[in-house]
């Protein structure tokens, strides 16, 4: 695999990577218009990503130059696409490479945010998800 496409300037990456069903792709950027998530994203929908697994991309982005580097990307796995609330796979590709959460849109731009600009770490959201690995929010 080449390397990981780069976002926009403050923005984070969501890669498709499940072209199985257009209309749910769709229904997820509509989800993410709804929560001005958009903003917060660059969407990469190529399939030369179909079905790339969460290894290749720590590969991929290990073998980049420091400049292509990412920290962290989100996915739109056929999970995220196949299931009503259309929670994004987040992926670790540098404190702890390979590590994973799920985070549905309503959160995504906090999440977002927080990572690009480096104001938390990949992990204070990971250690923060409930038991079915999904981010939803602080705990007040």
């Amino acid at each position: 695999m080449s390397a990981l496409p780069s976002p926009d300037d403050l923005t984070s990456l969501i890669l498709r990577t499940d072209f199985g069903d257009d209309a749910a792709w769709e229904a997820l950027l509509a989800e993410m218009r709804g929560e001005a998530a958009h903003r917060s994203a660059t969407y990469v929908s190529d399939p030369a990503y179909a079905g790339v697994t969460i290894q290749a991309l720590v590969d991929a982005d290990a073998a980049a130059s420091e400049d292509d580097k990412l920290t962290y990307v989100f996915l739109a796995d056929a999970t995220t696409l196949g299931d009503e609330e259309h929670a994004l796979l987040a992926v670790d590709l540098e404190g702890e490479p390979g590590r994973t959460f799920r985070v549905p849109p309503r959160w995504f731009t906090d999440v977002s945010a927080n990572l690009t600009i480096a104001n938390m770490d990949f992990a204070d959201f990971a250690d923060a998800t409930d038991e079915t690995g999904t981010f939803r929010g602080f705990d007040d």
